[in-house]
C-alpha cells in the first residue's frame, strides 16, 4: 500500500504545482490563452457554426499582434527618447533591465553584470572653474545639463543674438542620489537654504558653464533662396537693380549663395519644348558678379501666393489646356476634384502630354537647361540642382490643398482617383490575386478629418488589415516609382552635379498609431512599419542629398497637443533614417521661424553635439521672410545664424 501513498502524494505536487497562479505578463498570456482555449470549446466551433468560431479566432490572432507591435512601438520610442536627450548608452536590444541600470548608473549607484546593485562611495567634487564671461550669441545645451530652449521665450525677439544670455536653473524635484539619501536619517538630509545657496549659484555661474560658442565646429554653408518674383511670367529680370541691392546685402553677411527656382510654368509656358532662359540668363550673370554659388532649382509645380510675398506661377499654358480634355493627367481626390498643384505620377509613362510622357516632358525641360547653360557648370557656378517631385517642389502627393478647404491639422486625403493611378491599381490589385482590392478606401474621411473619426485611420483601423497594408504599400510605391523615374535621367543630364531631393515634415498625428497624414502623403510609416528608409536606398543609389524642410512646430508648441504633433520626434526619424542610408542631408527652414528660438532650435538640429558619429547638415538653405517680417526682425538675428552656422566666434564690437 506504501507505493500507492507515494503515488498519491506525487500527483498531489503536481496538481499543487499546476495551481500556482501566474503573474505578471504570465498572467495576460494565460488569461488570452484560456479564452482562445473556450472559444474552441465552444458550440459554434460544431456542425455548421465551426467556419464562425475559426474566423473570431482568426480576428483575435490580428487583434493580438496589432497590440504586440503598438506595445513595442512605445517601447522603441521610449528607449530612443532615452538615448538622445537623456544620454543613456543603451544597446540595440535593450530590455528593462538595461534601462534600470542606467538609471541606477545616473543616479550615482554601481550595478555588477549579475544584476547586484550598490551605492558606490562618492568622488570628490571637482574645483569650481569660472571662465571669463565673453559675449557669446547662443547658448549651446551640454551631455550633463540638457535644457530646452522655451527657457528663451521670455527673450525680446528684436535685440540681437548677442546682446541676450540666457539663464538656466535647476527647477523640479531633486536627482534620485539626493532623495535616497535623505531616507537615511537627519544626519544626510538637505538643509532647504543651502538648497537655495546652490540655485544662487546656478543662477550666477550658469551661463559660463553652459553657454558655448560654435567656433571650431564644422562649416555648413548657407544659402539664401530668392523671391519668385524676380522673373515675371513673360521670362524677364524685374529689377536688376533690386537683385544688386539685394546681393550686396546678402554678401555682407557672408551667405555662401543663393537658390534660384527656374519654373517649368515660365520657361515652356506658352508651347510644348519652346523654352526661354533669357530672365534667368540676365539674372544668371548679375550673381556672376558677385562670386556667389548657384543652386537652382526645376520646380514642375505650380506656386501660390504666400507669406514671403511670392508672386503665383501656374503649370504651362498648354498643359492646362490639355487638362481641360483629359482631367485624368492631374491628380484626383475621392470625390473627383482635380489638383492641378502637379502633374499625375499615373502619367510617367503614358503618352498624354501631346506624344511625350510625363517623364519626358522633364527630361526634356532639364536636358534644355543643361545645355543653355553649360558654361555655368562648366566654371563651377552652379552648385547644385534640385529636383522638383511633387507639391511645393516636395517628394509627397498634394494630399493637403488649402484651395480644397484643407486646414491644419486635417488628415488630407488620398491623391489617387485619376483613371492613370487607378489603372495602376487594378494591376497591382490582380498581381496580388484579389481583384477587388483594386479600389480606394471608402472610410478614409475628408480633408479636414481627424484619424479618431475614420474607420481606416482610427486605433486598430483598416489601415492595418490585409487590404490596407495592401493599398498603403502601393501608394507609397507610386511615390518611390516616381522618384526613382525621374533621377534616374536627371542623373544621367547633371553627370557630376550634385543632385537635391526635398523632403516634407509631415508631423501632425505623428503621435497616433496609424500617422494618418504621413500615410495620405504617400509615406507608409505607422507605428510598426518604417516608411523611409525604403526611399532613402533609393535617392542613395542616385547619390542624392536629401533636404530636409525643418517643422514650423519644431520651433513652438503651439498647436502639438490637439494635432497629436511631434515634430522632434519625425525629425529624429527620418534625419538619423537618412544617415544611417548613408546620405547627406540638407536643411531648410519653414516662412515661420525668424526668431532667435527658431535660429537656436535649427542649430542644435544642424549640428548636434551628442552625435557619436559627428553628423552634421552639408548646408542650409534659408528661406527669406516677408519685408514687413525683415523689417521687424531685422539681420542682426540672420547674421549671428550665419556666423554660428560657419563655425565662427561672433564677438561685437
Amino acid at each position: 500500500m506504501e507505493p500507492q501513498s507515494d503515488n498519491s502524494s506525487e500527483q498531489q505536487k503536481v496538481q499543487t504545482h499546476q495551481q500556482r497562479r501566474p503573474r505578471g505578463f504570465a498572467a495576460r498570456a494565460a488569461a488570452e490563452a484560456t479564452a482562445i482555449e473556450m472559444e474552441s470549446m465552444s458550440p459554434n466551433d460544431s456542425g455548421g457554426g465551426g467556419g464562425k468560431g475559426k474566423k473570431e479566432r482568426e480576428r483575435e490572432k490580428e487583434r493580438t499582434k496589432l497590440r504586440e507591435r503598438h506595445r513595442r512601438a512605445i517601447t522603441s520610442r521610449m528607449l530612443a527618447g532615452l538615448r538622445q536627450y537623456g544620454n543613456f548608452t543603451l544597446p540595440a536590444r535593450a530590455d528593462m533591465n538595461d534601462v534600470l541600470a542606467a538609471l541606477a548608473r545616473q543616479a550615482g549607484w554601481s550595478v555588477d553584470p549579475d544584476g547586484t546593485t550598490y551605492r558606490s562611495s562618492p568622488a570628490p567634487p571637482p574645483p569650481l572653474h569660472i571662465p571669463p564671461s565673453p559675449m557669446i550669441p547662443y547658448p549651446v545645451r551640454s551631455i550633463e545639463s540638457p535644457v530646452s530652449t522655451t527657457a528663451l521665450k521670455n527673450c525680446s525677439t528684436k535685440a540681437p543674438l548677442d546682446c541676450q544670455t540666457p539663464v538656466h536653473r535647476i527647477e523640479g524635484n531633486l536627482s534620485p542620489a539626493v532623495s535616497l539619501d535623505s531616507e537615511r536619517g537627519p544626519k544626510n538630509r538637505v538643509n532647504p537654504s543651502q538648497c537655495l545657496e546652490a540655485d544662487q549659484l546656478m543662477r550666477d555661474v550658469g551661463p559660463q558653464e553652459h553657454v558655448g560658442d560654435y567656433t571650431g565646429t564644422p562649416y555648413i554653408p548657407v544659402y539664401v533662396m530668392l523671391p519668385t518674383g524676380v522673373i515675371n511670367n513673360f521670362c524677364q529680370l524685374v529689377d536688376p537693380e533690386g537683385i544688386r541691392q539685394e546681393l550686396t546685402q546678402l554678401k555682407s553677411l557672408h551667405v555662401d549663395g543663393v537658390v534660384v527656382q527656374c519654373w517649368w510654368g515660365i520657361v515652356e509656358g506658352w508651347n510644348p519644348q519652346k523654352y526661354t532662359w533669357d530672365g534667368y540668363r540676365d539674372l544668371f550673370d548679375i550673381i556672376r558678379q558677385f562670386a556667389m554659388k548657384i543652386q537652382v532649382v526645376m520646380a514642375f509645380h505650380e506656386s501660390d501666393v504666400n507669406e514671403s510675398g511670392d508672386i503665383p506661377v501656374s503649370l504651362p499654358k498648354w498643359v492646362l489646356d490639355l487638362g481641360r480634355d483629359n482631367q485624368d493627367i492631374f491628380f484626383t481626390d475621392r470625390e473627383g476634384r482635380r489638383n492641378t498643384e502637379c502633374l499625375s505620377w499615373g502619367i510617367d509613362k503614358e503618352r498624354a502630354l501631346k506624344g511625350r510622357t510625363g517623364i519626358e516632358v522633364y527630361f526634356d525641360f532639364i536636358r534644355s537647361f543643361r545645355t543653355e547653360f553649360d558654361d555655368l557648370f562648366v566654371e563651377g557656378l552652379i552648385s547644385a540642382i534640385e529636383i522638383g517631385l511633387g507639391a511645393s517642389g516636395e517628394l509627397k502627393y498634394p494630399a493637403f490643398p488649402e484651395k480644397m478647404g484643407w486646414t491644419y491639422p486635417g488628415i488630407g486625403e488620398f491623391q489617387c482617383y485619376d483613371k492613370y493611378l487607378q489603372q495602376s491599381l487594378r494591376k497591382a490589385a490582380k498581381v496580388r490575386g484579389h481583384l477587388f482590392w483594386a479600389r480606394g478606401p471608402d472610410n478614409a474621411g475628408q480633408y479636414n478629418s481627424r484619424p479618431h473619426e475614420t474607420g481606416f485611420f482610427c486605433d486598430r483601423g483598416d489601415y492595418d488589415n490585409y487590404y490596407g497594408r495592401f493599398f498603403l504599400q502601393w501608394y507609397a510605391q507610386t511615390l518611390v516609382d516616381h522618384a526613382d523615374n525621374v533621377l534616374s535621367l536627371a542623373s544621367l543630364a547633371f553627370e557630376g552635379t550634385e543632385l537635391i531631393v526635398k523632403i516634407p515634415s509631415v508631423y501632425w498625428w505623428y503621435k497616433t498609431s496609424s500617422h494618418a497624414a504621413e500615410l495620405a502623403a504617400g509615406f507608409y510609416n505607422p507605428t510598426n512599419h518604417d516608411g523611409y528608409s525604403p526611399l532613402f536606398n533609393v535617392l542613395k543609389k542616385h547619390s542624392v542629398t536629401m533636404k530636409y524642410v525643418f517643422p514650423r512646430l519644431l520651433y513652438s508648441g503651439e498647436g502639438n497637443d490637439e494635432a497629436f504633433a511631434d515634430p522632434d520626434g519625425l525629425s529624429w526619424q527620418v534625419l538619423n533614417s537618412a544617415w544611417d542610408s548613408g546620405l547627406p542631408i540638407a536643411g531648410q527652414n519653414t516662412l515661420a521661424s525668424y526668431d532667435r528660438e527658431g535660429y537656436l532650435k535649427i542649430l542644435e538640429t544642424a549640428k548636434p553635439r551628442n552625435d557619436p558619429d559627428s553628423h552634421h547638415l552639408s548646408f542650409f538653405v534659408y528661406q527669406q521672410p516677408s519685408p514687413s517680417l525683415q523689417r521687424e526682425f531685422g539681420f542682426s538675428e540672420l547674421d549671428s545664424f550665419i556666423k554660428c552656422m560657419h563655425g565662427n566666434n561672433f564677438n561685437p564690437a
